[in-house]
């Protein structure tokens, strides 16, 4: 495997796909008596993860099929070349060298939002997101099902975390979910303060991703914090997360998700280790003491270069790969596909049923009518025609 199987400082050449289970442990994980199939199982979780993260950023004007070769070479290359740098015995963690990220703050939520800020910028703005020069709001159609979300990702991140010792070690994971959870209520806390002093309201969109901010923050020094590092961590990833909410959406990159925000708060995580790692986690798990304990700035230094050579990596990649698509199959769907709807445009189904269920009392003339006049106030389209698809 390019990410874990050994090799050299960039890339693994050993451990391929059909040698899982015949060729023995590479050496990045053999400290794990846990089976290569399910290793690998687990890891590719990971990679799906980040490729996730890049979507979110964009939604509704993306064509379903230039999805498919970025997901492949970025989840299938490029993720695993950032992986073996840091997981997989790779040049940022052997010999002298040690950077730390122990569940993926920085190489999969730093990776993700750095490759989801490139592809938004390719693609750019939805239609209408920008009026005189100003972000127009573009509400998601549920935000129940918004918060619901995060409440289900919220649980899955018990195992994202506690999943990545790769052993059921009850005195490690006991101390690492307690930390994930902390950080999780510091960031919704956290967040939603910094989204009244600068919004003058209690944002239930910005509390849910203050979670998610401070649980990708978490990530990558869960096992090297005390609680009340956690706590810390998570309530700066929070606070940070709104900010950057407000500042990219000025600077005219429109990210519907919030993903670059919110998986960005990995940028705390990653920094968090050179900060607030405790003389017994650099002493059984490797590296030095963060600069809170008296570590010095040697550790710190690690980590903000790791950081940059992730996130430069990953930003890059998604942008030349973007691009390339952008110029031969193309990236973003017709404006006409846009304003009609992509899961009727690309999937040949609405979303939502309510779209084309009969309604009591309704003529198919009265629901192509409404529908007819909806468009044409968003000053868009003319004519059903010209749109090229169904309204009844």
């Amino acid at each position: 495997m390019i990410g874990f199987g050994d090799g050299n400082d960039f890339f693994g050449s050993s451990a391929w796909f059909l040698e899982l289970g015949q060729t023995g442990p590479t050496e990045s994980l053999a400290y794990s008596a846990v089976n290569d199939e399910l290793k690998f199982f687990f890891q590719a979780t990971f990679a799906a993860a980040v490729v996730a993260i890049v979507w979110g950023t964009m939604l509704d004007r993306v064509k379903f099929g230039a999805c498919l070769p970025f997901a492949m070479v970025f989840a299938g290359v490029a993720y695993p070349v950032m992986v073996h740098r840091v997981w997989g015995a790779g040049w940022l963690t052997s010999g002298d060298n040690f950077f730390q990220d122990f569940a993926g703050a920085g190489v999969v939520h730093v990776a993700g939002a750095a490759a989801g800020l490139a592809g938004a910028m390719v693609v750019g703005p939805r239609i209408g997101k920008y009026r005189d020069g100003k972000p127009v709001p573009i509400p998601g159609h549920s935000m129940p099902l918004a918060i619901l979300g995060v409440i289900i990702i919220w649980v899955g991140w018990q195992g994202f975390n506690a999943g990545s010792f790769l052993a059921a070690d009850p005195d490690g994971i006991a101390r690492l979910i307690l930390n994930t959870n902390l950080s999780a209520v510091f960031g919704i806390m956290a967040a939603t303060l910094t989204a009244r002093l600068l919004l003058g309201t209690f944002d239930i969109g910005m509390m849910g991703s203050g979670a998610v901010a401070s649980l990708g923050a978490i990530a990558g020094a869960c096992v090297f914090v005390d609680p009340w590092g956690a706590a810390l961590i998570g309530a700066s990833a929070g606070a940070l997360m709104v900010v950057l909410v407000i500042t990219i959406d000025r600077i005219r990159v429109d990210d519907p998700m919030g993903a670059v925000a919110g998986h960005g708060g990995g940028i705390v995580g990653v920094l968090a280790v050179g900060l607030l790692t405790t003389d017994e986690a650099a002493e059984t798990i490797g590296g030095n003491p963060g600069l809170f304990y008296g570590g010095g700035l040697d550790q710190l230094g690690w980590q903000v270069g790791g950081l940059l050579a992730i996130g430069i990596f990953s930003f890059v990649t998604a942008y030349v790969v973007f691009n390339a698509i952008e110029k031969t199959i193309g990236l973003r769907s017709s404006e006409a596909e846009e304003v009609g709807g992509l899961d009727i445009t690309e999937h040949s189904m609405y979303g939502y049923p309510e779209r084309f269920m009969d309604v009591i009392g309704a003529t198919p003339e009265d629901v192509r009518g409404i529908s007819k006049r909806h468009l044409a106030h968003a000053g868009r389209i003319e004519n059903e025609e010209d749109r090229g698809v169904h309204t009844s």
